[in-house]
């Protein structure tokens, strides 16, 4: 695959891409009694499904926010990108924090005919990302394999509620207003009808076990070196030493891929920020990497992502004599 000019992605694609990669919020209503409103701010953890581009949540018949909502529909919901295994820790001490999106709106309890359409739904998202697992190759079925034992898909986390269900009430979530929070925590107001999450996604419901699975192999990651080294020129040429292995170690101490979707990804890397005769000093920057087509599937961007790892291997090969 030819080498394609990183394009950033938009404020609004990173909002559809965090809706549709976790399964989770925080959900924020007003809290309330029998004499009414106390405009406090109660918030709780929820789990949600978009269907039609709105989220529809899962609350617990003894949450507060059943009552908040009877006299006040008001809320917010904020749903954190997912960032699994090493890199919660990592973020963490960086003082990094993971983007998130910030939703206003009003929520509404919906009758039980309506919610039974959406659990049934959830039950056809279960069944439709079990089979394109068991229906996956070989490489990549090795690759969600090496995953942590607390990552899953979307609905490996979501199909609990389903045996559950009965516990809880369903709440469809009306948006009014949209915001990007990235990690530096800058905001940044998205037009809705730019952030509606597509019916069917084949790739970001399987982003945890992709990330982590990439993120948990050394030699995958010692790829993700290679692409930041060649692709973006970390260190000249002219420096370059006379092996693969010390090549990568001198100019870069380590990577991770922080997040995918469905144009590329994104790379935590530790590089060189300056030599002296002591010591080599690194900071941790970040990269991002365009396919020159989108991968409309999980399949497809393993296959992608290994097409860089040749070619970039190729390059690096042929410019330090190796090839």
């Amino acid at each position: 695959m030819a080498k394609s000019k990183a394009v950033a992605l938009t404020f609004a694609e990173r909002c559809k891409n965090i809706v549709a990669v976790n399964w989770q919020a925080h959900l924020n209503t007003i809290k309330a009694d029998a004499k009414g409103s106390k405009q406090e701010i109660y918030t709780s953890k929820v789990h949600y499904i978009s269907k039609r581009g709105k989220p529809y949540i899962w609350v617990q018949e003894s949450d507060l926010h059943n009552m908040n909502a009877i006299i006040d529909e008001r809320a917010s919901l904020s749903v954190s990108s997912i960032i699994p295994g090493p890199l919660t820790q990592l973020l963490k001490s960086l003082k990094k924090f993971p983007a998130r999106v910030a939703l206003t709106g009003d929520i509404k309890l919906i009758e039980d005919d309506k919610a039974q359409v959406v659990v049934e739904s959830l039950a056809k998202s279960v069944v439709s990302e079990h089979e394109t697992v068991d229906q996956s190759s070989y490489s990549v079925s090795s690759l969600l394999s090496a995953a942590g034992t607390s990552c899953g898909s979307r609905s490996e986390h979501l199909q609990w509620l389903l045996k559950e269900n009965s516990n809880y009430n369903i709440y469809k979530f009306n948006i009014r207003s949209c915001s990007y929070l990235d990690g530096n925590g800058g905001a940044h107001d998205v037009e809705l009808n730019e952030v509606e999450v597509p019916k069917v996604d084949r790739l970001l419901p399987f982003s945890e076990k992709i990330i982590d699975g990439i993120n948990q192999s050394q030699a995958r990651r010692r790829a993700l070196m290679l692409f930041c080294l060649e692709y973006y020129n970390t260190m000249a040429r002219h420096m370059l030493p006379l092996s693969y292995e010390s090549f990568t170690v001198d100019a870069m101490k380590d990577a991770f891929i922080l997040s995918i979707d469905h144009k590329g990804f994104d790379i935590l890397a530790k590089v060189t920020e300056g030599v002296t005769s002591s010591s080599v000093n690194y900071r941790w920057k970040e990269f991002r990497f365009t396919f020159k087509e989108e991968a409309q599937d999980m399949e497809a961007f393993c296959n992608m992502l290994v097409e860089l790892e040749e070619e970039a291997l190729r390059r690096v090969k042929t410019y330090s004599g190796l090839g």
